[in-house]
């Protein structure tokens, strides 16, 4: 049994070492994207301290020109997020049109997270700007990078359903090497204490066994934590079932995407800045300010407002489903109200992206991505190290035969 464990674990890591390596260090540049922003991106004008900032409705108007004037035409906006902080940019997401395989174009996207593409993993354009100037901050190569590592994260650059696919099967196998590395290190008797650290006398095949055996057991919680919920986003309606049959959990859609409306015939529907006060107007709880909002692709979907306490995170977060035609609200996700399996599913975004458990869990995602890489490094290094100790062992044998031989 520990045998073939073993056989497993080292060449399932040593083929798809390179995909999980990709997974993982795009995820940690992704946890720590606004710092990034912080430090590339250029200072505003600080705006009047009295100066209210612009309707959703206008910012995105604005992000739409900016656009068109730099060499984007076309592409529809999807997403809204308000800043994260008083004097900050706002994030306008725009889907690009893309060719479909019958020949029309079609812009894919059901207004989900910024900086996220749906599903299809269609490539996605930001438009930071200042909400209160309508001034756009210009980060060109940025946004392309950070822009490109999303859809590496998201689909490994799989420009359909069958990447998002492939990195939910990534996931399970990333689970599946963490669990069996687990029995794989699991000590002897006496020998625990050294099991969770490398010595420093370690050298050569020990040394990096060590490390990969240490790294492992002691990334292992957070690692798993990441992988699983990284399969949960991957396949939210499969994992949504299955914690549906073992906690109770109410019917509602699953991640970003929306409702299904019905279109009514003599009325025009409500716009964003409409749908937000509806939002407003229906919170579950005081002190609730907009958060972010979706911006519909077509007239039968709704507008998703996701409301938030000054400075919460996403676990905190509301999320209220509007019908534009009907002005009402469809749909509400409260945390504080939703039945057990909502909450578990509802957590899982969060924990795969470092929210929701402070600055210490944050950084703890952001190290586990790293861990791919030093498992590829070491495990690479431990099974070249022995496959050239057994070539030399092999050529000292022939040889000691051959001087017998004579």
């Amino acid at each position: 049994m520990m045998k073939t464990l073993r056989f497993l674990h080292l060449w399932v890591g040593l083929i798809l070492g390179l995909p999980l390596l990709a997974l993982g260090l795009s995820g940690t540049v992704l946890v720590i994207e606004p710092e990034l922003r912080a430090v590339f991106t250029p200072s505003l004008p600080a705006s009047p301290a009295d100066a209210a900032p612009h309707g959703v409705a206008e910012v995105v108007t604005a992000a739409a020109a900016a656009l068109e004037t730099s060499g984007a035409p076309g592409a529809r906006p999807a997403s809204y997020a308000a800043p994260s902080a008083p004097g900050g940019t706002a994030t306008v997401r725009f889907q690009a049109q893309r060719r479909m395989p019958q020949g029309g174009e079609h812009a894919h996207g059901q207004g989900g997270a910024p900086n996220r593409a749906p599903g299809g993993g269609m490539p996605g354009i930001s438009v930071h700007i200042d909400p209160v100037t309508l001034t756009v901050v210009s980060t060109p190569g940025l946004d392309a990078t950070i822009g490109w590592i999303h859809r590496l994260h998201g689909n490994l650059l799989i420009q359909d359903r069958s990447g998002r696919d492939l990195v939910g099967y990534l996931g399970v196998i990333m689970t599946a090497l963490g669990v069996t590395g687990l029995v794989l290190w699991w000590p002897r008797p006496g020998q625990w204490r050294q099991s969770f650290i490398v010595r420093k006398a370690a050298k050569g095949a020990r040394f990096h066994r060590e490390l990969h055996g240490a790294a492992g057991i002691w990334g292992l919680v957070v690692f798993l934590v990441v992988s699983v919920t990284g399969v949960a986003i991957a396949f939210p309606q499969t994992i949504a079932a299955g914690i549906g049959s073992v906690l109770p959990m109410a019917a509602q859609t699953q991640g970003f995407a929306v409702p299904k409306v019905t279109p009514r015939d003599g009325v025009d529907p409500a716009g964003v800045d409409e749908a937000v006060a509806i939002a407003l107007a229906a919170s579950p709880r005081p002190g609730l300010a907009l958060r972010g909002t979706s911006l519909p692709q077509s007239p039968d979907q709704a507008i998703r407002v996701v409301l938030a306490p000054p400075g919460g995170d996403a676990p905190s977060a509301v999320t209220l489903m509007v019908d534009p035609w009907a002005r009402q609200v469809v749909e509400v996700r409260d945390p504080s109200a939703q039945a057990a399996g909502n909450k578990v599913t509802g957590w899982m975004r969060p924990l795969h992206e470092g929210e929701g458990l402070g600055p210490v869990y944050r950084v703890l995602v952001a190290l586990s991505g790293l861990l791919p890489t030093l498992f590829a490094i070491t495990g690479t290094s431990m099974w070249w190290i022995k496959r050239r100790n057994r070539k030399a062992g092999a050529a000292r044998a022939t040889a000691i035969l051959q001087s017998a031989a004579e």
